[in-house]
């Protein structure tokens, strides 16, 4: 076994990684404008995570969820896709996960596929209807402590275990120093 020795020079410091983390924008993408997708793009930025990560909704997630119609998924899947070309930054990316399994997929299986793919630290970007609906899951618990909030808007109601770990999320344009 061959083994290629490489030489640093005295005092050498590798470089440390300024950004680091994904933000993930679950949503079903229905109702959210493109001036939306650029605050969530602008937070990414403001916020120095590596990844923006869209992650549509499949319309039979969106149906067990909020039962809410939706257009089909390839449709807002490539508005998505134009949105972010006409971008042109490299750190968005459209998540095709529920366009492959073309059913119905749980948001712990949403998860633990984005633990699997991106990297850590993980933030949700959610409105707040969403981040009530994700609280309402038995699962929540299990998530919050992994990850972050990281809400459009500030909740007209909150759910009882938002309020709970309101420490673990924040509303964009609040100014923390957690994260």
């Amino acid at each position: 076994m061959r083994r290629d020795i490489q030489q640093v020079p005295f005092g050498y410091v590798p470089s440390v990684e300024e950004r680091k983390g994904t933000l993930v924008f679950y949503d079903s993408f229905e109702h959210i404008t493109d001036q939306e997708l650029q605050i969530a793009a602008k937070a990414a930025v403001d916020r120095q995570f590596t990844k923006l990560v869209l992650y549509p909704l499949h319309e039979e997630t969106v149906r067990r969820m909020s039962k809410e119609p939706v257009l089909a998924f390839h449709k807002r899947e490539d508005r998505l896709h134009e949105w972010k070309r006409e971008q042109g930054r490299s750190y968005i990316t459209v998540e095709g996960l529920e366009g492959k399994r073309k059913k119905y997929t749980p948001i712990d299986s949403a998860l633990r596929h984005i633990a699997d793919v991106y990297p850590s630290p993980y933030f949700l970007y959610l409105t707040p209807e969403m981040a009530n609906q994700f609280a309402s899951f038995s699962s929540f618990e299990e998530w919050i402590v992994k990850l972050r909030l990281l809400l459009s808007a500030a909740p007209t109601r909150l759910h009882p275990r938002l309020e709970k770990y309101r420490h673990r999320w924040n509303v964009v344009g609040e100014e923390d120093s957690d994260s």
